[in-house]
């Protein structure tokens, strides 16, 4: 018996999320294991008069099939696309990419030199998306995988996915749109908390709510800082980054003049320094983000989900986001979560406008 709940999934992708016009030609990227939800996805894009183009692969990838390529192919391609695939790329009016891993870590064992080629290849498309010249969604369908990623049994899982993604999206985006009027009158944001003391600025930048829009789960409000302006240390202590298919634990930087200058982990560095070295933009904070979502209360090693966790910040270093601002380009765009539940705070200004991980205004 079929899942209502895929149904009411899929509508939210659909309608309020890509909301396609009849004509479009509407990417969808996913794996065998999302398929009841893939069904659902271009039944309704067919309903809008649009064509569905679907591309299925089995590992967690934008291109399928793109690891194992790249595993074998000569390295002077690496950096390039296919002309099919810059046609495909420079021409789909909406993209939605569907994660339904069978493994987490699958590509993990291609080497970090032939993955950061495969970044610079892929890079053409992030903007496009980045500058939002097409509506977009990056989304998730539960499997055992993500399951056992996030320490649960399938079930409990499923019960957890589905509470974070089938919310009342008018209800929170309202709630998020009074704390996007409170940064947004901001000139400076410090974020203090374990072995953490970080400044930058958001002068003249607007905030954007996630309210389902743009990732589902929706749940954060989020900034693109300017590019010069941070200053101070932040360790990501509590949580381990995480960017398919790379772990890294125990993360700290130091900012000076807006870039990383000094950087460390206490497992997989090799992975973070090649990404912080990946081009000369990766060393500056692309994003700040406010999780915002109240169905996502715990770590689950997906940074999609984590990075809406209520009561945490992320920063992502790399490309901005320049529909809210952001000017700085970069093939890096890796957020790291921040817990502030317990002794953390942020102030805009002087002001300490969350404690703990709650609102105090």
């Amino acid at each position: 018996m079929a899942d209502p709940r895929v149904a009411q999934y899929a509508d939210l992708i659909v309608e309020r999320s890509l909301d396609p016009k009849p004509g479009w030609q509407v990417e969808i990227a996913s794996s065998p294991l999302a398929r009841p939800l893939v069904d659902e996805v271009v039944r309704r894009v067919a309903r809008r008069g649009a064509w569905p183009l679907v591309r299925i692969s089995y590992m967690e990838e934008r291109w399928p099939y793109e690891f194992i390529w790249a595993s074998e192919a000569p390295e002077e391609l690496l950096g390039q696309r296919a002309p099919l695939r810059v046609a495909t790329e420079e021409s789909v009016d909406a993209w939605v990419y569907i994660g339904a891993p069978e493994n987490t870590r699958e590509g993990a064992e291609l080497p970090l030199e032939r993955r950061k080629l495969l970044a610079q290849a892929a890079h053409p498309f992030l903007e496009r998306r980045l500058n939002f010249d097409i509506p977009w969604l990056t989304c998730r369908f539960p499997t055992p995988a993500m399951a056992q990623d996030a320490g649960m049994s399938f079930r409990a899982f499923e019960e957890f996915f589905w509470g974070t993604v089938l919310l009342d999206w008018d209800a929170e985006g309202q709630k998020m749109q009074r704390i996007k009027e409170r940064f947004d009158q901001a000139d400076e944001v410090r974020i203090v908390g374990h072995e953490t003391d970080l400044r930058f600025s958001i002068a003249g930048r607007d905030g954007h709510v996630d309210d389902g829009r743009v990732n589902m789960p929706g749940g954060e409000v989020f900034y693109s800082p300017v590019e010069d302006s941070t200053e101070g240390i932040v360790a990501f202590s509590e949580y381990p980054a995480v960017r398919e298919p790379d772990f890294v634990e125990g993360v700290r930087m130091r900012y000076e003049g807006g870039r990383v200058v000094e950087a460390s982990a206490t497992s997989n560095e090799e992975a973070l320094i090649a990404a912080l070295d990946r081009d000369q933009g990766a060393r500056v904070l692309g994003e700040f983000g406010i999780g915002c979502n109240p169905g996502i209360k715990k770590f689950m090693k997906n940074t999609l989900f984590d990075e809406k966790m209520y009561g945490t910040i992320h920063l992502a270093v790399g490309a901005g986001l320049p529909f809210v601002g952001g000017k700085n380009k970069s093939a890096t765009h890796w957020d790291m979560v921040k817990e502030l539940r317990n002794g953390g705070r942020i102030e805009c200004d002087g002001e300490v406008v969350q404690q703990d991980g709650e609102w105090t205004f």
